[in-house]
């Protein structure tokens, strides 16, 4: 069946601390392992531009709109120091 994709990216203005950034995504990674209607998680880092990007792909969109709650947008906001951009990336039938 179809799956969906969620961008969540963190930009920096000139804040950025990259052990900081690294820290945060190492510790959140037990956290999504066995999450139910969880398929993958990839984490991005692109230091020029002062960018964390979180990449997961969903079940369906019910399950990705459940776990981005506002309750879990501040928890973010306040573990990388920065508000997060959510962004759905559409259905998708993967290969």
């Amino acid at each position: 069946g179809a799956v969906i994709g969620v961008n969540v990216r963190f930009q920096y203005e000139d804040s950025f601390d990259r052990a900081r950034v690294i820290g945060v995504a190492d510790n959140a990674r037990a956290t999504f392992e066995g999450m139910p209607g969880l398929r993958f998680k990839f984490f991005t880092l692109d230091e020029s531009a002062r960018l964390a990007n979180n990449f997961y792909v969903w079940d369906s969109k019910e399950a990705a709109l459940e776990f981005f709650s506002d309750e879990l947008r501040q928890r973010v906001t306040d573990l990388y120091g920065v508000a997060p951009t959510i962004e759905y990336v559409g259905e998708f039938s993967p290969k």
